[in-house]
């Protein structure tokens, strides 16, 4: 199946925008995969379960995840009857659909109202989106339903009856993995099912706080429906300012970041609870002050840019405020008349610190292993078990030594887990992996315009990530010499400073480090810092090569057949004698890693209860011959030989492929035939 990150649905084609939003789409869309394959099980970290349960519901009705919509469109009678039936409906919502449009105009957004059936009654969107739309079947008349487009804004919200969001590749039907929507129910004062609201977008220009904006809409929306019923008045123009201002409250009360209103002079006309709460805790009254008078000397420069600019997205500044210095990402917007003239400034400051945490929940970085998932009996592999149990209970830096596939990365999530930074976040990265120019950057992060194509505001690194809690050094003895020493003095100072910037900026941040080489050796030749190594190696585990602990060959066999049953929907019951022979005389190079590879090929191609001989692959049946030739007396040893030849002749295999299979020459292939009057020709 072809399913990249790239495509195009009807006329419209996308490219991913944001690395974060790439990265979680990147990640649905593994599961999505895997799951229109037929695997049942779906990770919950990266899945919400509302979104699985969708899953399974359309999987149960047979609905084909890669075709287009099935969707009814109303005959224009039929939407006649459908629009009467819900005329108070409609005009009680259509003031909060309207201000809540202006809230979103010009960004692509599109504002909808659906009826208790998922029927698109009202639609709100920017001109330029309208044919865009239309062929999404997102305009009225349409009725949505899971039958027919799988997971939706509208239908779906109605079956849970709960405000969700489905981001992009959440969706069932491949046709919707380019759009994100939040859409929120609506009820009436008798507590029954009236409708909903939503709000969808290309994915990649969505933006979080949509779900709170739906939510307060519906919210406001039901008041007003309430407030009908009491009154029974509700188009009177004093009405429609009402729903106006609570509409405005209840939007700006659901934005987290500290939004300030200024007009064109300075003077503060709207702050929300979380800026007054973090600039001005001691204050009231703030709105009508100039911002130049309340804010302190201190914040000269927040305040020049503020003058200067009228339009800045996510730039960072360093704020004074009661409680200390703090980072924030500032974003201005402008606020213009009925005639485009500028009459004031929106600002917007979220704190880095949340922005951080945002972030790494959106890219995974969380730690799934566990000490109780590392699987052995062999002693000594259960002492360094132990080992790394009781180094998981302090901060220090480790150190992990082993051969390639023993689960240095299992362990050191492992370690990560049952430490108390289990609920920061976990970070990985293989320094093997990343190009020797990048790895700096991409370690430490960097400032605008530090390099030709350097993202708009600067990119946060590693470290920055993975701040109050755990990063993963892969492969670190690949960090090339010059950037050692950088790395050498973010673990003193406890801080990094981005390429190409000045500010130091403290993190908090436990490493663990894993290589297959020999440190001390690496040191000796000089191509690792010594002073370096010893600041890495806290403390040192060694992992056991597999062939060091072949009694955990069983527990491990046993334990990825169940972990693939599972994951294959199969029943394979365990190994027969000759596979146990075959996996406890090979040497197996590639170690855990190998020997689960092995496993789930087996089972992908197994059909009966049990994974058999014919099922191993070439490189461990060679070896077992090996050893059975270099310990069958030579005679003996020509009669098989003879025998072989004459039985991969007579299945016409070609006379190089025999030579090969034989580990032999065909030189020596045609001799061997020769001295057992075999027919050259056949």
């Amino acid at each position: 199946m072809d399913v990249s990150l790239k495509y195009q649905v009807k006329d419209f084609e996308f490219k991913l925008a944001s690395p974060y939003y790439e990265e979680r789409y990147k990640k649905t869309l593994i599961e999505w995969e895997r799951f229109i394959q037929g695997a049942d099980d779906i990770d919950p970290s990266i899945v919400p379960e509302e979104v699985a349960a969708a899953w399974r519901r359309c999987r149960e009705m047979k609905l084909d995840p890669l075709s287009p919509p099935r969707l009814k469109i109303l005959s224009e009678s039929e939407f006649s009857a459908i629009k009467k039936e819900n005329e108070k409906f409609i005009s009680v919502s259509r003031p909060f659909l309207e201000n809540l449009y202006l809230f979103v105009k010009g960004s692509r957004y599109v504002v909808a109202l659906f009826d208790r059936n998922g029927v698109i009654l009202e639609v709100l969107q920017d001109e330029e989106a309208i044919e865009e739309n239309r062929k999404l079947f997102w305009y009225p008349g349409v009725k949505w339903t899971e039958d027919t487009a799988g997971n939706n804004a509208a239908h779906t919200v109605l079956k849970v009856k709960k405000p969700i969001r489905i981001f992009s590749t959440q969706h069932y039907l491949r046709f919707f993995h380019h759009i994100t929507a939040s859409s929120a129910p609506i009820f009436a004062p008798d507590g029954e099912l009236t409708g909903g609201i939503a709000l969808t977008a290309f994915y990649y220009s969505a933006n979080p706080h949509t779900l709170g904006m739906a939510v307060a809409a519906a919210k406001a929306i039901e008041n007003e429906l309430k407030a009908a019923k009491v009154f029974g008045e509700y188009e009177s123009a004093l009405r429609a300012k009402e729903v106006a201002y609570s509409l405005q409250k209840a939007v700006i009360s659901s934005i987290p970041e500290a939004l300030i209103a200024i007009d064109s002079q300075g003077f503060i006309s709207l702050i929300n609870e979380k800026a007054q709460k973090k600039f001005f805790p001691m204050r009231k009254n703030i709105e009508g002050c100039n911002i130049k008078d309340i804010l302190r000397n201190e914040n000269a420069h927040l305040l020049n840019i503020v003058e200067k600019h009228n339009h800045l997205a996510d730039i960072e500044v360093r704020i004074n405020t009661p409680q200390g210095e703090g980072d924030f990402s500032l974003t201005i917007r402008p606020v213009l008349s009925s005639d485009g003239q500028m009459i004031g400034k929106v600002l917007l400051l979220a704190e880095i610190k949340r922005i951080k945490n945002l972030v790494t929940k959106m890219i995974g970085a969380k730690a799934k292993f566990h000490f109780e998932d590392i699987q052995g009996i062999n002693q000594r592999f259960l002492q360094t078990l132990e080992q790394a149990r009781l180094v998981s209970q302090n901060s220090a830096n480790v150190l992990l030594l082993g051969e390639s596939g023993t689960g240095k990365d299992i362990f050191a999530q492992a370690i990560h887990n049952a430490s108390d930074r289990k609920n920061g976040p976990y970070v990985a990265i293989n320094c093997a992996a990343i190009p020797r120019d990048l790895i700096s950057s991409e370690l430490f992060g960097y400032s605008e315009g530090a390099f030709t194509g350097s993202r708009r505001g600067g990119s946060q690194g590693k470290f920055e990530l993975a701040d109050g809690g755990t990063i993963f050094l892969d492969e670190i003895a690949e960090i090339p010499l010059e950037l050692q020493a950088v790395l050498l003095r973010v673990i003193e100072d406890k801080s990094v400073i981005r390429i190409g910037g000045t500010r130091v900026r403290p993190v908090d941040v436990r490493i663990i480090a894993a290589t297959n080489k020999n440190l001390m050796e690496e040191v000796k030749r000089g191509n690792f810092r010594k002073d370096l190594y010893y600041r890495l190696n806290v403390f040192t585990i060694h992992l056991l090569p597999l062939s060091e602990r072949m009694d955990d060959i069983p527990v491990l066999t046993n334990y990825f057949i169940s972990k693939y049953n599972k994951a294959l929907g199969k029943d394979i019951k365990g190994v027969d004698r000759e596979v146990w022979e075959a996996f406890m005389s090979y040497s197996w190079p590639g170690n855990v890693r190998e020997l689960q590879n092995v496993i789930e090929r087996m089972m992908h191609y197994a059909s009966g209860k049990y994974l058999t001989s014919e099922l191993l692959p070439s490189e461990i049946v060679d070896q077992k011959r090996k050893v059975l030739m270099d310990l069958t007396p030579p005679l003996a040893r020509e009669e098989w030989e003879k025998e072989e030849i004459t039985r991969l002749l007579n299945m016409h295999y070609k006379k190089k492929q025999i030579a090969e299979r034989l580990h032999i020459s065909r030189t020596t292939l045609f001799r061997r035939m020769k001295k057992y009057n075999l027919p050259l020709v056949k």
